[in-house]
């Protein structure tokens, strides 16, 4: 039914040409037209992407909803999108959660609203872009220019030090994409072509693909973002809006775990194999030091922000565990299990992080700090919020039938088939996720009532109460009935670890 419609563009290029109408729709005194039509551009956004999941083929591996046409024929530039079992998932996500940002912002902004709705809608066409991209030069342009809205409604809409945290994130980002940039220029010198999949092709000697490695290593481990480069990500978190907060944790995040996938892996196996020591490092590092930091954060937003650190350690865990899963004879049974449940870990984290957020915005507007010591029995006052705010935490902390126990279960399981020591590291984000997340709620949620200001808070209304919903359905879905992710994913994965093993020496 839809196999002659350029639904790609269209899911691409919807919201970017909705937002720049949205930037007209409004002014200053009257802002609820730019609303209107910023969450119906959205709505008609999501309803696009649901094709790409109702009429995708699980049984094959190659690309589908493909487009393809020239674009600077001079350099084999081409526009290129298509969309795997590895993509389709995450502009799904985009797609749902730039729905839920547009209802949640509805009455808790109003300074130039229409520009920032407007930001949002272009940011989603921009990330929807990177997911789908084919050519490299189109996946370069689309991973830079997310970064322009986002700078903008953390710089605009942000806290005091937004200047600081704008700057930082913009930097940090900006100089690990221009050496992935330096990479892809080589390889299309070796090539002749920008293709994505021409570059997996490439017959690369080790010294090459080690270089070419570390340029993507860095370019996307600020992006996930990896210990030691992550400490853009808790002042970000802090001084952004909560709009600006859960577009960061729920989907930007999840373009450096992509980049891997597509980038790292295929164009670079031999490379990955030598040096997944590092990137194993890393990651326990994340899971297990910054677990440690998360517990003794004052400020609900930081704290929720070192946990997304430490469970995005799981999804790169996932990727680069796949080496010593197959060389201790445990075939690619095994491997496929550590891709797909960093894969899940990587839509789990958006729901659950997207909806942490949420909650400390909910108390934010209403209380306009984010500080623990600042609240104590909010049950008391808030008692539906308490719920879903408890609810979110649990599966935050890894709760079995949450979205927040698969992934991380499939990840540890696959763990212990490369090493014990490896998965039992892994394994105190248990222990360690419960502790902060629940301590937490602990001082939030529970106790008496701590002070005047939480006597007079009100309980979530009903726009509130929708947002929420929405995301606690998607978390005990996924948690529930993990397969309808799964099997969208399972032949690309194979077929990801096939090129692995055919490519590796």
């Amino acid at each position: 039914m839809y196999a002659d419609w350029p639904l790609l563009s269209l899911v691409i290029w919807t919201p970017i040409v909705g937002g720049i109408l949205v930037l007209f729709a409004g002014d200053k005194e009257d802002s609820s037209g730019a609303k209107k039509l910023a969450l119906l551009v959205s709505i008609v956004t999501f309803l696009l992407t649901i094709p790409l999941y109702t009429e995708f083929n699980v049984d094959t591996h190659l690309l589908q909803f493909v487009e393809r046409h020239s674009w600077i024929p001079a350099f084999n530039i081409n526009y290129f999108v298509g969309v795997d079992g590895i993509s389709m998932p995450l502009i799904l996500l985009t797609s749902f959660t730039t729905v839920i940002v547009i209802i949640a912002a509805w009455e808790s902004i109003k300074y130039r609203a229409s520009q920032y709705l407007a930001a949002f809608l272009i940011m989603e066409g921009f990330m929807i872009g990177t997911f789908s991209s084919l050519d490299a030069i189109l996946f370069y342009i689309f991973f830079e220019a997310m970064l322009i809205p986002m700078f903008l409604v953390i710089g605009v809409w942000g806290g005091a030090n937004r200047i600081y945290a704008t700057l930082k994130f913009f930097i940090y980002t900006f100089v690990g994409s221009v050496l992935m940039l330096v990479a892809l220029i080589y390889m299309y010198n070796k090539s002749g072509s920008f293709s994505i999949f021409d570059f997996h092709a490439l017959q690369l000697n080790l010294d090459e693909q080690i270089l070419i490695f570390l340029a993507f290593l860095i370019a996307f481990a600020v992006k996930v973002p990896m210990w030691p480069v992550h400490t853009w990500l808790p002042d970000a978190h802090v001084e952004a809006p909560t709009g600006g907060s859960v577009i960061l944790a729920a989907i930007m995040l999840k373009i450096g775990g992509y980049g891997f996938l597509r980038f790292s892996l295929p164009i670079t196996p031999d490379a990955s194999l030598e040096l997944d020591w590092l990137v194993i490092t890393m990651s326990l590092t994340a899971v297990v030091y910054i677990g440690f930091i998360a517990l003794v954060q004052q400020d609900m937003k930081k704290l929720i922000a070192y946990s997304s650190i430490a469970h995005m350690g799981f999804v790169t865990l996932g990727f680069f565990i796949i080496f010593r899963i197959i060389d201790n004879g445990n075939g690619t049974q095994g491997a496929a299990l550590a891709l797909e449940g960093g894969m899940v870990q990587m839509i789990s984290h958006g729901f659950i992080s997207g909806a942490m957020f949420l909650c400390v915005g909910v108390l934010y507007d209403r209380m306009h700090s984010r500080q623990i010591a600042d609240y104590g029995g909010v049950a008391n006052t808030m008692p539906m919020f308490a719920g879903f705010m408890v609810f979110f935490a649990m599966a935050n902390a890894g709760l079995p039938g949450t979205s927040g126990f698969v992934g991380e279960f499939m990840v540890i399981l696959a763990s212990f088939q490369a090493n014990f020591w490896i998965a039992f590291l892994a394994a105190t984000t248990l222990i360690l996720g419960a502790a902060y997340t629940l301590w937490m709620v602990k001082r939030v949620i529970f106790g008496d009532t701590g002070n005047d200001n939480v006597r007079a808070l009100t309980d979530i209304n009903r726009r509130e109460f929708f947002f929420l919903s929405i995301l606690a359905m998607a978390v005990l879905a996924l948690g529930l009935w993990p397969d309808p992710l799964v099997d969208v994913m399972h032949v690309t994965i194979d077929n990801l670890l096939n090129h692995i093993m055919i490519s590796k020496i």
